[in-house]
């Protein structure tokens, strides 16, 4: 029986974990905490995990939560104008569902039910000297904890890392009592841009104590929403992160008067630089382990994809590893691994560092488009689960304008100053007789906000 150590005990560690040992493998998982210090710890993430991740949650039967945690099926964009005004305003319907369960819930439950199946659990900090006779002891020691001094050992790809330092400033606050948005009847995740000021995104969980949304402003370094770093109290944390909504975002914080913080666990703060590592790090004796996930593909949170490329790379690991049988788990192996993670993960990351940076006149016409064309709004949506799909109009101005003008010669697009060619093309909840811009004058209005 083959023996596999993994370092780490989140989404991507256990959920490997997990399938290894479904499949016969002798799997030792090292962790610095016990599931009860996971459980009375604080928010690890902002997770929500679109259908496909949760599909390969699914295939391993450790989806547990999926019957608690609400259902997300919608994802939509607003622009905060100068004036208070929304120039883009529209939410798309999701294929699939998505959903979010607090890690402190998940994690805890997934490392108690690998140790009931008779798997190894070592609660215990490791380091690069442990790992260095780790792994002469194991066939393949693979590394999952995302912090620290062991992701040091994996070297920076400059050629796949355009930033070298935090783009944003990120605050989390897990809340009950948060009020509906009126414009449609399902949940979904709203994401509002401040141009030049950054974002907060408002997405339904289950939590600890049930259902509950979290509030996760995203701020441009040094600007105004850059004021967590020194607020260690969780009264004061959401009273900052309400007040912010009410400065620059007055519909979302009108939905508030009534939240109060989950537990006194139920906020974070802090940032990181999005980077792209190289796979495989060598040991001083010559040992070589493999890293996972955010080791090796840390993007920025404003995609939501942290949980998802957690998912997918323990899925694309778990295939690789049973596919290779006997044989030895040498450098090739790992380099091949992760080529085969990356083939997918390189979408993500092209798209969430085109999201750092200010939106092309294209990105701005399309979102200004999905005012009044539910086609893109759904398209955009659908996006966070099959992040690819961007390479073809998000991260294409040539691509989107023939996206564009297919839809327009459909009759599905309305033209500027016309009347929409669908019934079902005005946005929730809007006037159809407000006389609302097309794609031209949607994109002036964004235009004006993003350059205020």
């Amino acid at each position: 029986m083959r023996r596999i150590l993994i370092v780490g005990a989140g989404q991507s560690g256990l959920q490997l974990a997990l399938g290894l040992q479904q499949h016969g493998y002798d799997v030792t998982l090292m962790t610095s905490r016990t599931a009860e210090e996971i459980r009375g710890g604080r928010v690890m993430s902002t997770q929500c995990m679109f259908h496909g991740s949760l599909q390969t949650e699914r295939e391993l039967g450790i989806n547990f939560w999926e019957s608690d945690a609400p259902l997300i099926e919608g994802l939509g964009v607003s622009v905060a104008g100068p004036d208070g005004s929304r120039p883009v305003d529209w939410v798309g319907r999701l294929r699939g569902y998505a959903q979010s369960v607090d890690q402190r819930l998940k994690m805890a439950g997934w490392l108690e039910e690998f140790a009931a199946r008779g798997g190894q659990v070592v609660v215990h900090g490791v380091t690069v000297s442990d790992l260095d006779w780790f792994a002469r002891s194991y066939d393949l020691v693979l590394v999952s904890a995302g912090k620290g001094e062991l992701v040091s050992m994996f070297q920076r790809d400059a050629s796949r890392s355009p930033y070298d330092a935090p783009q944003r400033a990120l605050a989390v606050t897990y809340v009950h009592g948060l009020g509906p948005r009126p414009e449609h009847d399902f949940l979904a995740v709203r994401c509002n841009l401040v141009p030049g000021v950054g974002e907060l995104f408002i997405m339904p969980t289950l939590t600890l104590s049930g259902p509950a949304d979290i509030l996760f402003w995203e701020g441009v370094p040094g600007g105004p929403l850059d004021v967590f770093t020194d607020i260690k109290d969780p009264g004061e944390h959401l009273e900052l992160t309400l007040d912010l909504m009410r400065t620059y975002l007055p519909w979302e914080w009108e939905r508030t008067h009534g939240v109060e913080l989950t537990d006194a666990g139920g906020t974070l703060a802090g940032r990181y630089p999005p980077t792209v590592r190289r796979p495989v790090a060598e040991l001083p004796s010559g040992g070589l382990v493999l890293g996972v996930a955010d080791v090796v593909v840390a993007n920025d949170p404003i995609t939501g994809q942290g949980s998802n490329n957690a998912a997918k790379c323990a899925a694309s690991y778990l295939a690789s590893i049973l596919e290779h049988g006997d044989r030895p788990f040498d450098r090739e192996f790992m380099e091949r691994a992760f080529d085969r993670y990356w083939d997918y993960a390189r979408h993500v990351t092209a798209w969430t560092n085109a999201m750092l940076a200010p939106p092309p006149p294209h990105v701005l016409e399309l979102f200004g488009a999905a005012n009044t064309c539910q086609d893109i709004a759904d398209r955009v949506a659908n996006g966070f689960d099959t992040p690819s799909d961007f390479q073809n109009f998000f991260l294409d101005p040539a691509g989107c304008a023939d996206y564009l003008a297919e839809l327009a010669a459909a009759g599905r697009l309305t033209p500027p100053g016309g009347d929409a060619a669908r019934p079902d093309a005005q946005p929730e909840g809007s006037d159809p007789d407000a006389g609302l811009p097309g794609p031209r004058g949607s994109r002036q209005q964004a235009e004006d906000a993003a350059h205020r």
